[in-house]
């Protein structure tokens, strides 16, 4: 059993529910599981065309998507960072002593036949344990 497990969401796929699910089994009588939103800001060309308060709603409402798909869940903790989805998963689980991710992966690409690239990066990186969800 686990004590500190983190769930990465992805707002636009339905994976995210079975993991928590995967996560709860997973997780000690007093441990904690926090889900996470990457919030990946606007990249490239695309943030020419947009201005600082249209990036700012997106991160808002983001957080109330967040907040909405968790309202059932209240032993489950929100967090949402800014950054490289990969990235920021690995460090957020080693600044807040994660000892166990639980993620979804998705329908890979030829590049990650087995796993999501996101999964495959965190499974690759990461220091603490990781289980992956695949969804069906």
């Amino acid at each position: 059993m686990y004590t500190r497990i983190l769930v990465p969401m992805a707002l636009d796929h339905d994976i995210s529910g079975h993991t928590l699910q995967v996560a709860k089994a997973l997780c000690a009588s007093n441990g904690e599981i926090i889900a996470l939103h990457v919030y990946e800001s606007p990249q490239g060309s695309v943030s020419v065309y947009l201005d600082e308060a249209t990036v700012k709603e997106g991160f808002k409402q983001a957080h109330r998507m967040m907040q909405k798909k968790l309202e059932d869940l209240p032993d489950v903790r929100p967090e949402i960072v800014k950054g490289h989805t990969s990235r920021s998963i690995i460090d957020f689980a080693d600044a807040k002593g994660i000892d166990c991710i639980v993620i979804g992966s998705h329908k890979p690409g030829l590049t990650d036949y087995f796993l999501g690239s996101t999964a495959s990066r965190v499974v690759r990186h990461a220091s603490c344990a990781v289980h992956v969800h695949r969804s069906s």
